[in-house]
């Protein structure tokens, strides 16, 4: 079936409204067309990607050059999405990117493995944190159970030493709501769970990171 005959239907197509599958169909046979859908969404994809490149290889690839690849597949598989669209598009163009930079992951380092370990230097070994030490300067703004008695920086430290701590399922909803900043309707589309598991997942990640400050810092809860 050709996408020109693909026919909406809300049952099978819940995150998506009738207009918007207008519009993916006509993107779907126009690539200047879901290049505005994707123009859209590129900042927030440009974040993540940049975060998530591994700091071994900074110097030879950048999130510009993942996001255009990313967007190559994307027209090529638009018909893969509308065919079952139980996902966000945003949130289907996230898993493509993310598939992307995990496959030049992959060439780059195989290939050039040799001249890649000669780069490695203390900042870029430093960079492997980066992702977490960006979430501890958000987090810093919004915890402030301690703000009156330390400095951001000693903070800042604390939280970061907090989610080493903090159990794999924690970290990584904080990491979606906070750092990715994606919704909580994206967030559970993500880890493919309900929006209300989401929400009481998020809840509780934040009063665990908020009793490892509180302990850590000596504070009241």
């Amino acid at each position: 079936m050709s996408v020109a005959e693909m026919q909406f239907d809300q049952n099978t197509h819940p995150t998506v409204t009738p207009q918007q599958w207008q519009i993916l169909v006509q993107a779907a046979q126009d690539k200047a067309q879901l290049a505005e859908l994707f123009y859209e969404n590129r900042e927030r994809l440009k974040r993540i990607v940049s975060s998530s490149i591994d700091h071994r290889l900074h110097r030879r690839m950048d999130a510009s050059d993942v996001l255009q690849e990313t967007f190559m597949e994307a027209f090529s598989r638009i018909h893969e999405y509308l065919a079952n669209p139980n996902v966000s598009l945003f949130v289907w163009l996230r898993f493509l990117a993310k598939q992307r930079l995990t496959l030049m992951h992959r060439q780059n380092l195989q290939v050039q493995a040799r001249d890649v370990r000669r780069e490695l230097s203390l900042e870029a070994v430093e960079d492997d944190r980066q992702s977490k030490v960006a979430l501890a300067a958000q987090l810093a703004g919004r915890l402030t159970t301690a703000s009156a008695s330390f400095s951001r920086k000693e903070l800042r430290l604390e939280i970061q030493s907090a989610l080493d701590r903090l159990d794999f399922k924690s970290r990584e909803i904080l990491m979606l709501r906070h750092f990715e900043q994606l919704s909580n309707v994206e967030s559970a589309e993500v880890l493919q769970i309900s929006t209300t598991a989401a929400c009481n997942r998020y809840i509780r990640a934040l009063e665990r990171l908020k009793g490892m400050l509180s302990q850590s810092l000596g504070t009241d809860p």
